[in-house]
């Protein structure tokens, strides 16, 4: 499980005003020193780097031929589902039923944001009424949650309602009342492994009760799950995830979810598989909007993708590999925030044990201001509010940390500089009170 550096402000709390000041003169000269390196280094997105990319340079020696195993011809029309062995691998990935997945082309975030369109001009499957006619329209939001998830609603129109993340998945007691007590609700983004950006694993009884509410939750209402890290693991002894689709058989429910997954960050972020998953009745609603979109995703690439990686286990393999590039880097910015920050009173942080970033709150009011000192010493982080619902982080604490991407003296030195700029922010506050 995802745990929290504990916060005790005592040690800059203490510091006298003539100790603040010495300390503020002294990081103001690292922090000058920074600016006249000439950095250029960014933590903005959880890419893979060009050494992850690399370890699926096997997906072009594997299609000596284009025929699947059903005799299909990868490079033609047709399949809007896609090809059987690549909905088999989705089926492997999020822990349904072959027959309860569509593959489709690289990006899962196309078919998220599809499903929404289609629910709001068409209305969700079971449903003849459109969210667009059917009254004010709301969905719950767990903070801090992924950017692209808002900005899809936001697109939309559909009001957002801020929902807090703990360590455990997103506050129940306040999802449970406001679906009980609000019908405009239509339904609620959940990361349920290794959450973007704090790295929280769903509990089982998170999950549960996830599942048992959607049953009597109003018909409109969907659980929209993107399982994007899914295998995404640092360690062997990885924190496991109750199969999400059963709890919500085992309430009846089934209906009211729609999971999402891809092999972005498996293979080749641009060039990979995005899957939709839900239960018969939601893939037959939703394909019946795909005919007039799509005559079938790209099979060829589906086809390298199923040889290359074969099963469950292959992926697990593979994914260890990305593992030893990943875990140095995770392991390197724990080591800067712990030997700088613990202890300072001046923010905490999480320590996922999977996934693509780290979340680190700030003291408040500062996030911005520590973001704004990173872009002026050559480090570009995740503007601060980005992982808040209209960009509004109300206390102005949060900022998403991406290590993945840059090589570990690129991430050596940024992260240097970031803990530099939360020790000066941080101090220059307490200066002013």
């Amino acid at each position: 499980m995802t745990t929290m550096i504990d916060d005790p402000t005592a040690t800059l709390n203490q510091l006298n005003p003539e100790a603040l000041s010495s300390r503020e003169r002294e990081l103001n000269i690292q922090y000058q020193q920074f600016r006249l390196d000439n950095l250029s280094l960014d933590l903005t997105r959880g890419k893979p780097s060009p050494s992850q990319l690399a370890l699926s340079n096997g997906l072009d020696e594997v299609a000596s031929d284009f025929i699947a195993n059903d005799g299909t011809d990868t490079r033609n029309y047709g399949g809007l589902d896609g090809l059987s062995e690549a909905r088999q691998l989705g089926a492997d990935l999020l822990g349904v039923n072959p027959e309860e997945v569509i593959a489709g082309g690289n990006s899962s975030l196309t078919l998220m944001y599809l499903y929404l369109l289609n629910a709001w001009h068409y209305g969700p499957p079971g449903t003849t009424t459109p969210w667009r006619e059917a009254g004010p329209a709301r969905f719950l939001c767990p903070v801090p949650g992924y950017d692209r998830h808002f900005r899809i609603l936001e697109d939309l129109g559909i009001e957002m309602v801020n929902v807090a993340m703990e360590l455990d998945g997103p506050n129940m007691d306040q999802v449970e009342e406001q679906i009980e007590n609000d019908d405009s609700i239509r339904g609620i983004w959940c990361v349920p492994k290794y959450s973007n950006p704090g790295g929280q694993v769903y509990s089982d009884a998170t999950i549960d009760r996830l599942a048992r509410l959607s049953k009597s939750s109003n018909p409109l209402f969907r659980v929209m799950c993107d399982n994007a890290y899914a295998v995404h693991d640092l360690d062997d002894d990885c924190p496991d995830l109750a199969n999400v689709m059963d709890a919500f058989r085992l309430h009846g429910s089934e209906d009211k979810l729609v999971m999402f997954g891809s092999t972005s960050k498996i293979t080749r972020a641009g060039a990979g598989i995005s899957f939709i998953s839900g239960s018969r009745k939601t893939l037959h609603h939703f394909k019946e909007r795909m005919q007039v979109f799509t005559i079938g995703p790209d099979k060829v690439t589906q086809l390298r993708h199923v040889r290359f990686l074969r099963d469950l286990e292959g992926i697990k393999d593979h994914m260890r590999k990305h593992a030893q590039i990943l875990k140095p880097k995770f392991n390197l910015v724990q080591d800067h925030l712990s030997n700088e920050l613990e202890g300072a009173g001046m923010g905490e942080w999480t320590k996922p044990r999977g996934g693509y970033f780290l979340s680190f709150n700030s003291l408040p009011g500062l996030a911005s201001k520590i973001v704004a000192l990173a872009a002026g010493a050559g480090v570009k982080l995740t503007p601060a509010g980005s992982t808040f619902p209209y960009r509004r982080d109300p206390d102005d604490i949060n900022i998403r940390l991406a290590p993945t991407f840059p090589d570990l003296h690129e991430l050596d030195k940024a992260i240097k500089v970031f803990v530099v700029c939360v020790q000066l922010a941080s101090i220059r506050q307490a200066l002013t009170k």
